[in-house]
């Protein structure tokens, strides 16, 4: 949402987009709360997950590109990093990072 509203606040301005906008799945957006969402910090958890994803990227080219999201948990464990099974999949599906599927 907050996304949407920085590419068109120049075309349209963020009151008006929020006033047509009005209530979403999401909730209820109001330029208060638009401007309170961008001069908010970044929590730990992205801060975290950009140092991660660069790190999966460069172990995932290291490796020819072949390495899933378990074999690359594994190289991320062996080299210090503290990372679920899960996070990093979901790490290198934001990355657009995947292994290659083998024929039989």
């Amino acid at each position: 949402m907050i996304r949407f509203i920085d590419e068109h606040k120049g075309q349209f301005g963020v009151e008006s987009i929020c006033r047509v906008l009005g209530a979403t799945e999401c909730g209820f957006i109001t330029s208060r709360g638009y401007r309170a969402a961008k001069a908010r910090p970044r929590c730990a958890r992205a801060i975290r997950d950009e140092v991660l994803i660069d790190e999966i990227r460069r172990v995932h080219q290291q490796n020819y590109g072949v390495y899933g999201h378990r074999k690359m948990w594994h190289a991320m464990r062996r080299q210090g990093w503290m990372i679920g099974r899960d996070q990093t999949a979901r790490l290198m599906r934001v990355a657009g990072l995947h292994g290659v599927r083998r024929g039989r």
